[in-house]
Parts: structure tokens; sequence; C-alpha cells
């Protein structure tokens, strides 16, 4: 596939005040039709971790949950709340690192990053956290079929979350879960312009459509959605596994 001269990406607003038990594709294409800006094949939907956890109820208030001893203990030494740290504790797989109050973890899914993914930004004002989904690219999938049965073109979705990175200061969006299509671009075993054979060169395709579709949605605006259009990224059945490094690749375990 030949490289576009120029993509889009574009806010999708009018999305309310997400709950438990809401049918997000249904919130989504309410809101494309509303500022008539349906889907077109190609396209590939982005959507933020928050309001899939808040739909599937993965909203925990901090005052149903009790403390363990050794949570307590780490709490008191950073000043955090010990029940948020109870939680990281519990959504953790494996504990990467601990060191000046922050927790770095291995996740269920496979996701290596601060405090298991549980955040307490724009959630129950500090009273309440929200944990990842159980499986971010089956609830891409599912927001996918939900938008083709309401007669939306059957489109790329991808759920994002906010991580940081080693080396680099500040965060930026990545794919947590994917559906409908392929999360890395690779061209191994293809020749740049001088004929150099690229051996290991794999971009994170997801990864970047994550980060570039950010801007416009803007986490103090609480705009949760966002389309990329122009790339015409063609429809695959992919998940977000591709992206998760193998542990006898990883050179930081």
């Amino acid at each position: 596939m030949s490289a576009p001269s120029e993509y889009r990406v574009f806010a999708v607003g009018g999305i309310p005040e997400v709950a438990e038990g809401d049918d997000l594709a249904a919130l989504i294409d309410t809101a494309l039709l509303a500022q008539e800006t349906p889907l077109e094949r190609g396209d590939v939907l982005v959507v933020t971790q928050k309001i899939v956890s808040k739909a599937e109820g993965r909203v925990i208030r901090l005052d149903d949950v009790e403390a363990g001893e050794f949570a307590a203990e780490w709490a008191a030494a950073w000043e955090k709340d010990a029940r948020a740290v109870e939680l990281v504790l519990r959504e953790s797989a494996r504990i990467v690192r601990m060191a000046r109050g922050l927790i770095l973890s291995e996740t269920r899914h496979g996701w290596v990053c601060a405090n298991a993914g549980v955040d307490q930004s724009n959630v129950g004002g500090g009273e309440a956290v929200a944990l990842l989904p159980l499986d971010s690219s089956a609830s891409a999938a599912q927001i996918r079929a939900g938008l083709r049965e309401r007669g939306q073109p059957d489109v790329a979705v991808i759920v994002t979350d906010t991580f940081g990175r080693p080396w680099r200061q500040g965060l930026t969006n990545v794919a947590i879960g994917v559906s409908g299509m392929a999360p890395i671009q690779s061209y191994i075993g293809e020749y740049d312009d001088q004929g150099y054979d690229l051996r290991v060169t794999e971009m994170a395709w997801a990864d970047e459509f994550a980060s570039a579709a950010e801007p416009v949605m803007n986490k103090l605006d609480r705009v949760p959605v966002a389309v990329i259009r122009g790339l015409d990224i063609p429809v695959v059945e992919a998940d977000h596994t591709a992206l998760l490094r193998p542990p006898e690749q990883d050179l930081f375990r």
C-alpha cells in the first residue's frame, strides 16, 4: 500500500457521561450521525479505555476496598491511598519494580505499565478508580460489531490508554485493544530506496494511530472517541497480541 499524502483526524463530540451497562456502539453511532460524520470504509475508530471500563462495570468505589497489610505499609511510606494501592496489586500479574511511590507492573493482558493501569482521573472525583477492561480487544470487537449492526461500515476499532515510555519524558496514547486491523506493519524482507535489506523494521501502527488521535480528544475536554480518515486501512481479523514483546526478546526483564 502506497503512503497517502495526507490524512485527517477528527473528534466525535456529544457522547454523554457513560455508565455501567451503556451500549457504546449505540452512543458512538448516535454521535457520529448527529455531527454528520458517519464512518467510511478504511476509517479507524479510536476509543478511550475509560469509557469502555465505565460501560463494562470496571469502576470500583474505594470505600468498597479493604487494603491488605502490604498495601497499607507501602501507601503510608509514599502518602498514597492504601485502597488504590491494593487494587493495583490485585490487577498485577507481575510486579516489575516498586520505587519512589510508583508501582511498575505487568497486567493480566501482558502490558507493562504504571500502577497496572488503575486510574483515578475523570472518575468519581478521586473516590473511585477505573480498572482496565478484562479484554480490551474483545471490547473493541464488540463496538465494531455493534456499529455494523447499526448500518455503519466495518472499520478497525482501537481502544487506547495513556502510558509512559522508558528514557523519555511525557505520556503518550497507545493501543491496548485492537479489532479489525493488523496492529503492526512489518517491513521485514523489503528493501529501502538504497537497496538496504530491512531485517527488523516493524511499525506499531495501532500505537501510532492512538497517539495521532489524542490531540483532538484531549483529556481535559472529555472527548472519548475520534476517527482517523484517509489512510484506507484494510479490515483484517486481528487483536492486540502482536504488540506484546515475547519474554525471550525483552531485554528489560
